[in-house]
């Protein structure tokens, strides 16, 4: 599917929705700028809290090269933005499921089923098959109305993967660019446009012109 295609549909779409919006608190900021005293956009409970998840580590190696597998697989890097690798989603993972625990028992178990099943066929964990391999194993899990009833909870595993690999995708400044979202900036007005005053027989007076309407580029 042409990725492209695939990310306006995403972004436009509900498939990642209720974890965008409950993604909008977390803190993207590094830590060497974040102050202990708090502030007007964070409190110091806040602050206390996003310093003592950070310092923790939920997966292991292997755990964490799968998720990198899997998020580079959803959202590649292509010729106009990078993709999932470049915009961390995978340091984005292991922070969520340490803010929101919720997450960690879905996401660890469907960790170990995918392993599983790639030790079955591959007779090697997912982290080490190649990549067609692991294409092969995805394709299996990725489409929910194709997926085989014996692979139901892959299919489950895989939409929470992907819902989060899209969360973090579209949070980072790469996927902000990527969808062409500009966001509010100060313009330059220079008025109603001449055409619209000559179809109703208006004009700006030498005053208005020199004061307020017009301005130096």
């Amino acid at each position: 599917m042409n990725r492209r295609k695939y990310l306006k549909t995403l972004a436009t779409g509900t498939i990642a929705t209720g974890l965008l919006i409950d993604a909008c608190t977390l803190p993207n900021t590094p830590k060497k700028e974040v102050s202990n005293l708090g502030g007007m956009d964070r409190q110091p409970e806040e602050i206390e809290h996003f310093n003592r998840i950070s310092a923790e580590k939920y997966f292991d190696a292997n755990e964490m090269n799968t998720i990198s597998s899997l998020s580079d697989i959803i959202i590649p890097k292509d010729d106009i933005s990078g993709g999932a690798i470049e915009a961390k989603v995978p340091d984005f993972i292991e922070f969520i499921v340490k803010d929101k625990p919720q997450y960690q028992l879905p996401m660890r178990g469907g960790l170990k089923w995918l392993d599983m099943q790639c030790l079955k066929l591959y007779g090697k964990s997912f982290s080490n098959c190649g990549k067609k391999q692991q294409i092969e194993m995805v394709e299996q899990i990725a489409w929910p109305l194709k997926a085989k009833p014996e692979m139901q909870q892959g299919v489950a595993f895989f939409n929470l993967m992907r819902d989060l690999t899209a969360t973090g995708f579209f949070t980072s400044e790469i996927g902000i660019k990527d969808i062409g979202y500009v966001g509010n900036k100060p313009n330059q007005w220079d008025g109603v446009p001449q055409d619209v005053l000559n179809q109703y027989g208006m004009k700006y007076d030498e005053k208005t012109l020199k004061e307020c309407v017009k301005f130096d580029s």
